[in-house]
């Protein structure tokens, strides 16, 4: 619930919230680039530097479902002020980490102390603004979410390659500390204390449950998915965990999410399509540099700079569709929205080796178009009928949706990736015979497949096509995935919007 002095002071309160969003979103794909260098430096291996993104998202998966109950018991303005100035000492920590253990430990710090920046940002913004506004309110704040993880591989890219690695997280203190300033100065003093009893039960099993279920998915690929007993166990834990949390919300007195939110149409149908669309995005954030950067020879700063066409479409789509929506329903521009997507996803399917820059920036500017589409009048719709009341819990379990959907998916993705192009180098190499009078003359003389040299160049080249093949495979999935979606759109009711609860400061 707002107060007076929080209407007031809007502007300045949601500028210094779209940083804070702006800051965290960032941070879950800006390291990504810089893992090579940080393995070097630190003395990892290539398995071990993987834990620099797992604990982050591990801490954020735990800390997420909590944010909403501490930050009525202390505070908003608290819980914010204890989230920012956490992170950003944790982000100047991992600067000037020297071991892979002291990283590792302070990007759990991190992902704690982000958890709840993003869905009290989204809920304290749906609070001070009139409906007539919600949907430019939506806009930013969706602008925030998508930019964030689309620009991080570029800036990341720029700072690795032009000072260190060390610099991805350096970045986050001068904007971690004009976020604070603005809420410290401008976000009303709030003195908590309006918690409803805690389930203990209810958290337990859900912090255990999606904690289980980031780890098998991060784990799976690294350790040949259900091979694994190690993989079987975390799958088992998830499952016990998740089984208990939803037969504990049905049937508490007081459970850890109010119940009311699944019997909101609206709500449940936007989470869906937002588990699933976000996820389509990290996946193609996770693939297309490592496709641009192995197969394609780009470095990271190039395949920063072809992505980013996806995030000049966003931003340009999020500039608009506030007008959209005064004109046409959510419906139809979630409609157009997935439409665009999916021909995104079908133009990516079509990627060969030959090609330029071109195709892909095209392909990225379409996706960009129409994921900016799509966030606003989902973030609209999510809320339109939820309880002023509710609106915290809400925002949480938007955001655990889509961060499951994003893990989910890129680590389907991932799997998928490994697979057929194991499956195409079989298939292409069958049809390799060293004999064939055909091949060798076609083949550069540096494929010679009678020398040792040559069938190892030849190997590579056979290796690198199907790789192609399979990258183009798991592309043209997102088409009927997103087709699948087109139903859910129809849960979607009328566009209307409860208005916010203000309350006066004494």
């Amino acid at each position: 619930m707002a107060t007076a002095q929080d209407v007031a002071n809007r502007i300045p309160i949601t500028a210094a919230l779209m940083l804070a969003a702006l800051m965290n979103t960032l941070d879950t794909t800006i390291a990504n680039v810089a893992l090579p260098h940080m393995q070097g430096s630190l003395s990892a291996s290539a398995d071990q530097i993987v834990w620099v993104l797992t604990s982050y998202i591990i801490a954020t998966a735990i800390m997420l479902p909590l944010s909403g109950w501490l930050s009525e018991k202390i505070g908003r303005k608290r819980m914010f002020l204890l989230s920012i100035g956490s992170f950003t000492l944790a982000s100047m920590l991992c600067g000037v980490a020297t071991s892979l253990p002291e990283i590792v430990f302070f990007r759990l710090l991190q992902g704690m102390a982000a958890a709840s920046v993003m869905p009290l940002s989204q809920a304290v913004m749906l609070d001070i603004f009139p409906p007539r506004l919600v949907p430019r309110v939506m806009s930013l704040w969706s602008a925030a979410l998508v930019l964030g993880p689309v620009m991080g591989p570029t800036i990341g890219g720029w700072l690795t390659e032009n000072f260190s690695w060390r610099w991805v997280f350096y970045i986050n203190v001068p904007l971690g500390v004009l976020a604070f300033l603005g809420v410290y100065l401008f976000m009303s003093h709030d003195e908590g204390g309006r918690q409803r009893p805690f389930d203990f039960l209810g958290f337990g099993a859900l912090a255990l449950g999606t904690a289980a279920f980031q780890l098998m998915l991060d784990r799976g690929p690294s350790q040949d998915w259900f091979h694994s007993n190690e993989i079987w166990a975390e799958a088992i834990v998830a499952m016990i965990g998740i089984y208990m949390f939803v037969v504990q919300t049905v049937t508490a007195k007081h459970p850890f999410f109010p119940r009311e939110l699944a019997a909101d149409r609206n709500f449940v149908g936007t989470s869906i399509i937002g588990f699933f669309i976000f996820g389509v995005l990290m996946s193609t954030n996770a693939l297309l540099p490592s496709f641009m950067q192995s197969l394609m020879g780009y470095s990271a700063l190039q395949s920063g700079i072809a992505a980013m066409p996806r995030g000049v479409a966003s931003l340009l789509a999020f500039l608009v569709v506030p007008w959209v929506m005064g004109r046409f329903s959510s419906r139809m521009i979630i409609f157009f929205g997935l439409a665009l997507t999916l021909e995104a996803g079908w133009m990516m399917s079509g990627f060969d080796l030959s090609m330029t820059a071109g195709p892909i920036m095209i392909a990225l500017f379409v996706q960009g178009l129409g994921s900016g589409l799509l966030f606003t009048p989902l973030g609209v719709q999510a809320f339109a009928t939820i309880d002023p009341r509710y609106r915290t819990d809400a925002s949480i379990v938007s955001a655990m949706m889509r961060n499951l959907g994003g893990s989910a998916i890129i680590s389907i993705m991932q799997a998928l990736l490994l697979r057929d192009a194991s499956l195409a180098h079989a298939r292409l190499a069958e049809r390799v015979a060293s004999g064939d009078p055909v091949l060798r003359a076609v083949l550069p003389t540096s494929m010679d497949p009678s020398t040792v040299a040559g069938l190892e160049s030849l190997n590579q080249e056979v290796t690198r096509q199907a790789s192609m093949i399979s990258y183009d495979n798991i592309f043209s999935w997102m088409v009927p995935g997103i087709l699948l979606l087109t139903p859910l759109v129809f849960l979607i009711g009328r566009d209307r919007m409860r208005a916010p609860i203000v309350m006066h400061a004494d």
